[in-house]
């Protein structure tokens, strides 16, 4: 499946400002499972482009400035190539998050840092939550990760938020709603509390004909989590739309933590109140094999 994606991300100002450099993540990396096939970047005012890989090996461009001005437009173009994902292979029993994952001295050595709590829960939100979720496990799926992105899925309601950052895991659950990152960050955070490596993704998501209906819309960047399995790797899961290791998932980048994979991120220097707005579109659609 070869499917061309559009990114186009513009901010406006009131005024002419000077823009700092900024951080463009946006595209992704070849492997078994996705291909990058064509790639254009355009930006106005133009800008000198630095690549470069960061700690976690993402493909990452720093945009330079020269000339002021009172609108910013970056737009990436791809075309990628979709195969088929990593499945999980076997159950995980519900019991799992409680005795522990069984992981090598070696893989433990690569994992530490998805394995580390990044979210404080000094009121025992989170605790709480998995304990209920753990006394449920037994009438669910026999796959104890499938359940935990089911049980958020089905449990909080969908919103689309506009405004920056990621909301805290805690508070995703005493709002019983969140976006797509709120979602994945809720989720990365109860999974480390069992014992498992999990890790934030971006991307992109493919609202495919045989999908049915998606929770987050299509048009815009998407969020979800991968899991380290033992004996299957990095397994995507998506408590959003309630997907696990899905062809519609289009992986860009990978973190620990939300902040370390935002798409766009920078700086400009002008007049208090000059910044108007920020606008974000995504188109995907299927072409044919290049010829």
């Amino acid at each position: 499946m070869y499917l061309r994606i559009r990114h186009a991300t513009t901010y406006r100002y009131a005024q002419p400002v000077r823009f700092g450099p900024h951080r463009l993540m946006l595209r992704p990396r070849d492997s078994f499972d996705l291909r990058v096939v064509e790639t254009a970047l355009s930006i106005t005012p133009a800008a000198q482009l630095r690549w470069m890989h960061d700690a976690y090996g993402n493909s990452v461009a720093i945009a330079n400035f020269d000339a002021e001005a009172d609108t910013l437009d970056i737009v990436s173009e791809l075309v990628v190539q979709r195969f088929g994902p990593a499945l999980p292979r076997a159950p995980i029993d519900p019991n799992a998050g409680m005795t522990g994952v069984a992981y090598s001295a070696a893989e433990n050595a690569v994992l530490q840092p998805y394995l580390t709590l990044a979210a404080a829960d000094p009121d025992g939100v989170l605790d709480q939550w998995l304990a209920d979720f753990r006394a449920r496990t037994g009438s669910g799926s026999g796959h104890l990760l499938r359940d935990l992105a089911h049980a958020i899925s089905s449990g909080l309601t969908y919103t689309l938020r506009y405004d920056e950052g990621t909301q805290h895991p805690a508070d995703t659950i005493g709002q019983g709603s969140g976006s797509c990152r709120d979602y994945a960050w809720l989720f990365i955070e109860l999974a480390r509390r069992m014992g498992f490596a999990a890790r934030f993704v971006t991307g992109y998501i493919h609202d495919a004909p045989e999908a049915g209906s998606l929770a987050s819309p299509v048009g815009l960047t998407h969020a979800w989590t991968d899991v380290f399995i033992p004996g299957d790797g990095w397994v995507e899961f998506d408590p959003t739309n309630d997907l696990v290791a899905d062809r519609q998932l289009l992986r860009v980048a990978v973190a620990r933590v939300p902040e370390d994979a935002s798409p766009v991120s920078g700086s400009y220097t002008g007049l208090t109140g000059s910044f108007l707005g920020l606008s974000v579109g995504v188109s995907i659609e299927p072409v044919d094999a290049p010829g």
